[in-house]
């Protein structure tokens, strides 16, 4: 009998080897892993291919699982993964401090997540250093002096005589990052129809199908599967194609107005990104680079403060006496003007307070994760016990191993915030020593994970901040709000893009506020 070869085998019997193979090879890589990395405790898995996180998705509290655990098996503790892996989960200061430290050189974006950001911007992103290099101009403080009047304009858009019951899809966002950062009025405001809005929103309703997860979870072995037409990678290159058509059209304005030159003083976001794509300059950014970069920072710096926003003004309408004392400050100190930069970052401290609180409780990414390139030993605040039994104060990390920040869970963590960690309770921030000792021992923007850490710490936090600021100001000075249905009404994050506020119960992601003038 003829021994059968490679050759004789028909389409569905490769497919069959080359999934054997993966998974051989996934099995190889996670046992080096675990032969060289620290034993940790963590939950049991719920399947070989999931892991766990399948059973994290159907969870409404995956921020209660997280502090669940930390109490469980410690502030490090390991997470089973997809196809046998396992997560390092960092919750200890010291760990984490360590971590952003290296986190140019040991820690990287994962294989899922660069996978993921090259979908919608469809270019692989720059080196972060030649990023920040080039934009960082448009963030500094004295650039956000020139900038704030656009975000008080941003506000004053939506004050209507008419406007008593409104549905909160914050569009002032848009507005302000493209009139700021891109000199483009999208005039989302006064109701121009924008189909980016609307597929960011389509992100909350149309979930991955199994089929989808699958695919995605094989592609870095088998490219091809990026091409195989899903739901919600229709979703993703619609995105792609809306941001890519603003952009070049942003673009090409920017270009008119400035003759086809970038003008050397203009150090908005597109003035920037403009002079970096010239021939001549020496960032060297190709007219590809330069889309993919102002798709990047549009998206990014849109549904990140868009959802802050949104949770401010429900946290208000939940606590009316915190938003009568806002509103107390606002009128007390600016009653007829807006103030300045210098006045909103530095004398206004329950507008400042309330801000952070809400940065706190509801930050927009709940976990960030990093790949170790190398192996490493990170250090300990406090010891742990291993799966071992042993006690020991540093860990090591093979190389391969995923690394997990469970941003949410450190900011509304009870071990490092106190008993009332899960309040909304902006009074903490008026007095340098309401602050936890243990919560000083988190270095990051006022002892929070919101904006990252570290070199790659968020570059727009300024100008997140002075915008948030600015247009909270305007609505609580002229309005009062409240939720459609009282003050009892559950509301949970649901997925979009970035985690978004709902009502439970309701499909998508709107949330609907009665509001009132003001006197």
């Amino acid at each position: 009998m003829a021994k059968a070869t490679f050759q004789d085998l028909n389409p569905a019997g490769l497919l069959l080897c080359a999934v054997v193979a993966l998974l051989l090879y996934q099995i190889f890589r996670a046992l080096r892993r675990r032969r060289r990395s620290t034993p940790l405790r963590g939950p049991p898995s719920q399947s070989f291919l999931w892991g766990i996180r399948k059973y994290m998705s159907f969870s409404s509290d995956t921020i209660d699982m997280f502090e669940q655990w930390v109490i469980a098996y410690g502030p490090v503790f390991h997470l089973p993964s997809v196809l046998g892996s396992r997560e390092v989960v960092l919750a200890d200061p010291k760990a984490l401090s360590h971590y952003y430290s290296k986190e140019t050189t040991i820690y990287q974006k994962t294989t899922y997540l660069r996978l993921a950001l090259e979908k919608i911007v469809r270019y692989r992103p720059c080196p972060c250093r030649r990023q920040r290099r080039t934009v960082s101009p448009a963030f500094s403080n004295s650039a956000l002096r020139n900038l704030t009047h656009i975000f008080f304009d941003s506000g004053y858009k939506v004050r209507c005589p008419t406007i008593n019951y409104i549905l909160t899809r914050i569009l002032i966002r848009l507005d302000s990052i493209g009139i700021a950062g891109f000199s483009h009025d999208f005039g989302t405001l006064y109701g121009n129809h924008l189909t980016i809005a609307e597929i960011i929103d389509a992100f909350s309703i149309v979930r991955p199908s199994f089929f989808a997860m699958i695919c995605f979870l094989l592609e870095p072995i088998f490219p091809v599967l990026r091409r195989v037409p899903t739901a919600r990678g229709k979703l993703v290159q619609s995105l792609n194609e809306s941001m890519a058509d603003i952009s070049h059209e942003m673009m090409e304005r920017a270009r008119k107005a400035s003759d086809g030159n970038a003008k050397p003083e203009d150090n908005s976001v597109i003035g920037l990104l403009m002079r970096a794509g010239d021939a001549a300059s020496s960032a060297g950014y190709s007219q590809e680079e330069v889309i993919s970069q102002m798709k990047a920072l549009l998206l990014g710096g849109y549904e990140s403060t868009s959802t802050t926003l949104t949770w401010s003004l429900i946290e208000l309408s939940r606590h009316p006496d915190k938003q009568a004392r806002l509103r107390e400050e606002l009128l007390t100190s600016f009653p007829t003007s807006d103030p300045t930069w210098d006045q909103l970052t530095n004398n206004m401290p329950y507008l400042d307070a309330v801000v952070h609180e809400i940065l706190r409780l509801h930050p927009p990414l709940d976990e960030t994760w990093r790949v170790a390139v190398e192996d490493d030993v990170i250090p300990l605040s406090t010891p742990i016990t291993t799966a071992s039994g042993n006690v020991v104060d540093r860990i090591v990390v093979a190389k391969g191993t995923q690394v997990t920040i469970p941003i949410a869970c450190m900011n509304r963590s009870d071990a490092i915030w106190g008993s009332d960690a899960k309040e909304f309770a902006p009074e903490r921030w008026l007095d340098e020593a309401c602050i936890p000792k243990k919560a000083k021992e988190v270095q990051g923007h006022r002892h929070l994970l919101t904006f990252i850490d570290g070199p790659r710490k968020c570059i727009g936090r300024g100008f997140a901040l002075a915008e948030i600021k600015a247009v909270l100001s305007v609505l609580v000075r002229s309005y009062t709000f409240q939720l459609r249905d009282g003050p009892g009404t559950r509301i949970e994050s649901k997925t979009s893009i970035l985690p978004r506020p709902t009502i439970t119960g309701e499909v998508g992601c709107k949330m609907p506020l009665r509001v009132r003038r003001v006197g």
